[in-house]
């Protein structure tokens, strides 16, 4: 897993494969997720994160499935 954080933006992204995006949906608000081949989990982006109450500790230790339904309560 990779991150990237555009601080003009406040977006973070989290990069999980470097297969190419085919589709991208947006499943909350300011949660977007990028998909591959087969719907195949690429990227996770988190607009305006720092607003929000997410821990990186938290997120390196969980794997696609576990990071989304927390991002989304946050």
């Amino acid at each position: 897993m990779e991150f990237s954080f555009d601080k003009v933006a406040n977006a973070l992204y989290l990069r999980l494969s470097y297969e190419k995006v085919q589709t991208t949906e947006e499943i909350a608000e300011g949660i977007i997720i990028d998909y591959g081949k087969g719907d195949h989990m690429v990227g996770i982006e988190i607009l305006n994160f720092s607003d929000r109450q997410i821990n990186l500790n938290d997120i390196i230790q969980m794997n696609a499935e576990e990071i989304i339904p927390m991002i989304i309560q946050c």
